[in-house]
């Protein structure tokens, strides 16, 4: 028995139109698969954002009036050990809550802590729903139900969690004649502006670290300790940043091949001069014998924070930190070793060491 040519096009359009629809479930299912993967991974970035915002509350308890610190510690071990679909609800209480604390009474370390984690926390949250909304779009269309590409794997669902509205976050007030900050917790996780820090782990000759003291200019209050540097301008190299900065702020001038690293990384949300900063600070470490640091190249702001410059060794450092001095980056006590290690080893094993998240 022969097929004519008429019937063996029509089988071949019949087998190719099979294959094409085949390879479309293969593929859809596969990525349905690696949607799927998304959402739950997601999920679990969120999951741990949460926590994170449930860790800080905790601390916020214990600094705070009896009665609020307990209602605090209640409602952030409610939302920690609630199922999936009371998270929600108990979530929103928490943040409820956290709306309506005086931060004015909270140290700065935490105030920052609970912007980061409330930051941390919103943007989860949005890579979730994004996850969950691509998810549901290819999820719920007929063909894909038609044919159950979709397995029986649960549909993702989505997360809402109150947001906090931008224009309102650092805002400033007038009081009598100075400027008080009102960032508060509802106001504060969205950060205003994203920036890049050079900064320098300047060591003496003798291994101690120079650090410099200031206050927010919004908040003539609030004083911390910090290391040389700063926001790296449009265009700048990161080296090159790290360079002016440190003659800006100590009157040193170095070539930016003296410089070991960047070394390590620190990612912070913090409010400052009136808005909140989504900063990436990337840290050099240089060795250079000591000397007095010379205010003649500070700008205008850093004049406002009324600076101050003092070394400080090891102990030195702890003491600080004892006595509830605010610290940035946080780690740093616990890295001057290691800072002191890299300045004085200039392998290339030190040089190509991968840049270390610290706090």
């Amino acid at each position: 028995m022969t097929l004519s040519a008429l019937t063996i096009l029509v089988l071949s359009l019949i087998a190719a139109v099979v294959l094409l629809l085949g390879l479309w479930a293969y593929a859809t299912a596969n990525r349905l698969d690696r949607l799927h993967v998304r959402s739950d991974l997601s999920w679990q970035a969120l999951d741990a954002a949460l926590a994170r915002r449930a860790v800080v509350v905790r601390s916020i308890a214990a600094s705070t009036s009896a009665s609020e610190g307990r209602r605090l510690s209640m409602l952030a071990d409610r939302a920690e050990r609630a199922d999936r679909a009371h998270r929600e609800t108990a979530e929103n209480e928490l943040s409820v809550a956290l709306a309506g604390l005086d931060v004015e009474r909270l140290r700065p370390q935490l105030v920052a802590e609970l912007a980061d984690s409330e930051a941390r926390v919103l943007i989860a949250r949005r890579f979730h729903n994004d996850a969950v909304r691509d998810t549901l779009a290819l999820r719920t269309r007929r063909p894909v139900r038609w044919l159950h590409l979709g397995g029986t794997a649960p549909l993702p669902t989505y997360f809402e969690i109150a947001e906090r509205e931008p224009e309102k976050a650092g805002a400033v007030e007038k009081i009598g004649t100075v400027e008080k900050s009102r960032v508060t917790p509802s106001q504060s996780p969205i950060p205003d502006r994203a920036r890049t820090s050079a900064r320098v782990v300047l060591l003496d000759d003798i291994g101690r670290v120079l650090l410099l003291r200031g206050h927010d200019p919004a908040r003539p209050r609030v004083r911390f300790w910090f290391t040389v540097g700063g926001a790296v301008e449009p265009g700048e190299d990161l080296r090159v940043a790290a360079v002016r900065e440190l003659a800006e702020e100590t009157g040193r001038t170095v070539a930016p091949e003296q410089l070991v690293g960047p070394v390590w990384r620190r990612v912070a949300v913090f409010p400052f001069n009136g808005e909140v900063l989504h900063s990436e600070e990337l840290f050099f470490v240089l060795q250079t014998p000591g000397f007095e640091p010379g205010s003649e190249g500070f700008t205008e702001l850093e004049r406002r924070m009324d600076l101050e410059f003092r070394w400080f060794d090891t102990e030195g450092l702890r003491e600080l930190v004892s006595a509830g001095e605010p610290l940035y980056p946080q780690d740093l006590p616990e890295l001057l070793d290691e800072a002191r290690r890299i300045a004085g080893s200039r392998e290339e094993t030190a040089l190509n060491a991968p840049v270390r998240a610290i706090r």
